[in-house]
């Protein structure tokens, strides 16, 4: 036998041994020589096994000069008497059961009696456990145990949500020190500057007298450069707060200058003989921070990866992997930029009674990752969704199994994440399209059962639970793109009776019409049309195309064109755009810099 690994067998062994005798005498009460009074709980245990595990109980146990001391009964005050048993149970059988009711008072245990693999459990399960629900209290926990990895984690949390937190009560109850940390550091996910300055003054008005106390140092955590500067002269300038402090007026007007031109020098510093030049920090510093690289992208989604274009300057992101989206699903992105993924259809062979299942997803894109939301109850097919405030909707569609088309509506409560049945649409259609706007839901065009193309338009008002039929397009049209941009309904390409079409028409709701709109270049159906950044593109969709035996057939196309508005035409952009292959295209704010480059 190899001597290494016998050595290994017998440290196994003999732990195992060492392990069970210890239990076994702590549970038969045998040897002990000291109680801890925790509460009103005894707990027995050794006086050897506390001091070999916490360096704590070792100071306790022996004098200065290393002389064991008399102390068999010892107070602990301060602590959870179910936490301290969770402790001495562990130094015996390296054990411990750890959970949300615990955690916190278990971590805050094992740093006062220094235990560092307990702690660094702790740790750890409460990286994993981060939540905007708890982010705060753990970031404030974290700082006092001096815990800075836990710290740093919790801190980069709450800075990707800051501008969701930081209309919270618990933020503005922060002290100086951990709000700067978070105010002050470049990871801060917000878009605009105004944000933390307005943050910043809602925190001192809070507690005025105290907080102007940290005034100065408060100031140097805003990116004053980064400010419009009319905003700077209306709001900075302005607030009497900031006015009545000698030393935030001169650097009021040191920023002043600074928006003139005119920058303080530069200290430089000689570093191996070379000079280095500084770069401006505090209320000077123009760094940009991480939220500020968010952009409009054009976001396709298939079953592969979730991929995001940036028009402007023609690059591909990979925004998240996307194995578990199924194919011919439909995605929304809500006026609060959450992105939602329904269908397509699943089957599952292991449930005979309902064997066809309707996915839901939502995009966490500070994740990158898909959170699984309840499956829609009335699982279909060529559906189509709108949002109205916190409601989605999943409108009419197709059976498979009856092969019938709905006129149901199914309703989502993003907030109490609940599924509920609202009022039936006035027709039995599937392949329509639905947009959202000025808080109505509009219904467009579609198929009904007897396979003929409509161009009806019905509105939906959530408030009223009423459908109301407006004005009908030109073109009847089933299997096409819709979007809103630039305050109008815009509707391109689709099938209808006579096959494959390629106009376009725009609906404006101010007078209730329908008018023509530039047509597509090629006669296309279940074409992504996306406004992003004030541009409109289409992206993909099916055409019908000569194969090798000189026959027509539908074929996927995958290239992007965009509408130029001043030439009323569309210009190709992307003859291939091969991750637009079976995808469903939206517009979306993503962050640029968090994504890796394909």
């Amino acid at each position: 036998m190899d001597p290494q690994s016998m050595r290994d067998d017998l440290r196994l062994f003999q732990s195992t041994l060492l392990q069970d005798g210890l239990k076994e005498l702590l549970n038969e009460n045998k040897l002990i020589d000291c109680i801890l009074k925790v509460g009103d709980r005894s707990i027995p245990c050794h006086q050897l096994i506390l001091s070999a595990c916490s360096p704590y109980f070792r100071e306790l146990y022996f004098s200065e000069d290393d002389k064991e001391t008399d102390k068999m009964e010892v107070v602990l005050e301060n602590l959870d008497p179910d936490v301290m048993e969770a402790i001495v149970n562990y130094m015996y059988s390296a054990d411990i059961d750890i959970n949300d009711d615990n955690v916190q008072g278990i971590l805050a245990a094992a740093n006062r009696f220094q235990i560092p693999s307990v702690f660094t459990v702790c740790v750890n399960y409460l990286q994993k456990q981060l939540s905007e629900k708890n982010c705060l209290g753990i970031y404030r926990l974290a700082l006092m145990l001096n815990s800075s990895r836990l710290a740093l984690a919790s801190r980069n949390h709450i800075a990707d949500r800051f501008e969701t937190l930081a209309k919270e009560a618990d933020f503005l109850e922060l002290s100086p020190t951990e709000l700067f940390a978070i105010i002050g550091a470049d990871a801060l996910n917000v878009e605009k500057e105004e944000v933390v300055f307005e943050t910043l003054m809602r925190w001192i008005r809070k507690d005025k007298e105290n907080r102007v106390k940290s005034l100065e140092e408060a100031f140097d955590c805003v990116r004053f450069r980064l400010l419009p500067e009319k905003y700077f002269k209306e709001k900075v300038e302005k607030d009497e707060i900031l006015k009545a402090d000698p030393e935030i007026v001169k650097k009021i007007k040191v920023i002043k200058e600074a928006f003139a031109g005119k920058l303080p020098e530069k200290k430089k510093s000689e570093d191996d003989g070379e000079e280095e030049e500084e770069k401006l920090l505090g209320y000077l510093n123009d760094n940009r921070r991480t939220g500020m690289y968010v952009k409009d992208m054009v976001l396709m989604i298939n079953d592969t990866a979730a991929v995001a274009y940036d028009p402007q300057d023609n690059e591909c992101s990979l925004a998240a992997m996307s194995e578990q989206i199924p194919r011919n699903h439909v995605s929304l992105v809500s006026k609060k930029n959450n992105l939602y993924v329904l269908g397509g259809l699943f089957v599952d062979e292991e449930d005979k009674e309902k064997p066809l299942q309707c996915y839901f997803y939502k995009f966490d894109s500070l994740a990158a990752e898909w959170m699984a939301l309840p499956p829609m109850p009335s699982p279909r097919c060529l559906f189509a969704l709108g949002e109205c405030e916190n409601v989605l909707f999943a409108v009419a569609g197709k059976d498979l199994q009856s092969d019938t088309s709905h006129d149901t509506v199914m309703c989502y409560d993003t907030e109490k994440m609940k599924w509920s049945e609202t009022k039936k649409l006035p027709l039995n259609i599937h392949g329509h399209c639905v947009v959202s706007e000025n808080g109505l839901v509009y219904c467009i065009g579609g198929k009904t059962d007897d396979n003929k193309a409509t161009n009806k338009m019905f509105a939906y008002n959530h408030k009223k639970s009423e459908w109301k039929e407006v004005a009908t397009m030109t073109t009847p049209r089933a299997m096409f793109g819709a979007v809103i941009h630039k305050g109008k309904i815009v509707v391109a390409g689709g099938v209808n009776d006579e096959g494959l079409i390629a106009s376009c028409e725009a609906y404006d709701f101010g007078t209730n019409k329908w008018s023509p709109f530039t047509e597509l270049p090629q006669e296309r159906s279940s074409v992504n049309l996306v406004s992003c950044g004030e541009q409109l593109f289409t992206v993909g969709g099916f055409a019908m195309v000569e194969n090798d035996n000189k026959e027509c057939a539908p074929s996927e196309i995958i290239d992007i064109w965009q509408y130029e508005e001043d030439k009323k035409e569309w210009s190709g952009m992307i003859r291939e755009m091969r991750y637009a292959a079976g995808a469903s295209c939206v517009s979306m704010r993503l962050n640029a810099a968090r994504m890796p480059k394909l």
